[in-house]
């Protein structure tokens, strides 16, 4: 049992802890450790991808509905990065992409950061926290 929710539903805001990319049983997928030496940008961008198709999982658990999100308010990208890694915003659009493709240019689009860490859990590649509105 972990410590804390995946999701916290504050009044319209509901905030999602920090996911990594994982496969569709819940395993953490791979490659796992540093972009820029270990996994390519390329496999960094498709590990953001799979960490935003793991969080709509739990909003979808933590709201019944995706329809609920009235907008996708901040996103808080990392990146597990070899030293001198520099594209940290480029593995962090894998994310991006996917939330736009899903919910199109107006809830979709967020503000966003997107920073370079010299660890992350597990060694997974990418983690991201962030926030959506919902609809009164």
């Amino acid at each position: 049992t972990l410590s804390f929710p995946w999701v916290r539903v504050v009044g319209r805001r509901a905030l999602f802890s920090g996911h990594g990319p994982t496969n569709p049983d819940g395993s953490v997928a791979h490659p796992l450790g540093k972009v820029g030496q270990d996994v390519t940008e390329a496999e960094g961008y498709h590990a953001a991808r799979l960490t935003a198709l793991a969080v709509l999982g739990s909003l979808h658990r933590e709201l019944g509905s995706l329809d609920r999100i009235a907008a996708w308010t901040r996103i808080f990208g990392m990146v597990n990065s070899a030293p001198g890694f520099v594209r940290q915003p480029a593995v962090i659009n894998g994310f991006t992409d996917l939330v736009i493709d899903v919910f199109g240019p107006v809830i979709g689009a967020h503000a966003r950061s997107a920073v370079g860490l010299a660890e992350l859990p597990f060694g997974i590649p990418v983690e991201v926290e962030g926030e959506v509105e919902l609809h009164a």
